[in-house]
């Protein structure tokens, strides 16, 4: 579950109802249905037409994947590959096929597996970079979808504000519906800018952080399986890897070390 991105959707809902609350107007006047309909409805309605009907529907999928995510353990992640490349050292690359099942990493298992079987370290570092590409268009996809809805929300919103303008203005017979009316034509830019501000956008910047984080991770176990395959020395393969981690997380990897 990741924290943050629970505190900051409370957060920004909380904010926003309770500066409703503290106002004069009442609590209703800020709910209307067609405002609704066309904000939300106008948004995906345009998102269908420029996506698949598949990533329209796996949307909520994606945005489900900004709480449910697990940033990967970078330090475990090389302790990992430094004990395979000191079996290979040691033992020769034969030895790692023993060791496979230790390694519940789908994208280590292929690169190992990819050694093991005698591949070319070309053939192995393409074939890895290929499923990089593959994982990084996949992200992609799903961050699109919402970075189109982030801006058709704002765009349907100020097209309802028109709306409820050309219907107001079309009857100027009773002067005091003006301000109720105009306060109405408001909401859908209102809804608008929420959409895109509190949910699509903010998922959608979630979603491309989350994605770098994979997509490093897949970067420092491409370099170690090409390191161990060229039978590279494991403390070089260490320090090498190391440089992906920040100043301070390899500061504690160090001291856990001599602990």
């Amino acid at each position: 579950m990741d924290i943050a991105s629970v505190i900051g959707l409370i957060l920004a809902v909380g904010l926003i109802v309770g500066s409703i609350l503290m106002g004069t107007a009442p609590f209703t006047a800020f709910i209307d249905v067609p405002s609704i309909m066309v904000v939300f409805g106008g948004a995906f309605a345009a998102a269908m037409m420029a996506f698949p009907l598949k990533n329209i529907l796996g949307t909520p999928i994606v945005m489900i994947k900004a709480f449910l995510n697990k940033p990967p353990d970078l330090p475990a992640l090389i302790d990992q590959i430094v004990s395979l490349a000191e079996t290979a050292r040691r033992d020769g690359l034969l030895a790692l096929e023993g060791r496979m099942e230790e390694v519940d990493n789908d994208f280590i298992r292929l690169g190992i597996q990819m050694a093991v079987d005698g591949s070319r370290p070309e053939a192995i570092e393409d074939t890895m970079r290929t499923e990089m590409e593959a994982v990084a268009r996949r992200h992609l996809n799903g961050r699109s979808v919402l970075d189109q809805l982030g801006r058709f929300a704002p765009a349907y919103g100020m097209i309802g504000t028109l709306m409820g303008l050309i219907m107001m203005l079309s009857d100027m017979s009773d002067p005091s519906g003006i301000g109720a009316g105009m306060a109405v034509a408001l909401i859908t830019t209102l809804y608008g800018a929420i959409a895109a501000n509190v949910l699509f956008m903010p998922f959608a910047e979630k979603l491309g952080f989350i994605s770098k984080q994979e997509l490093t991770s897949m970067e420092i176990i491409v370099r170690g399986i090409m390191a161990i395959q060229s039978g590279e020395n494991p403390r070089v393969i260490e320090q090498t890897l190391k440089t992906f981690l920040p100043p301070k997380v390899r500061a504690a990897a160090q001291q856990k070390e001599a602990a």
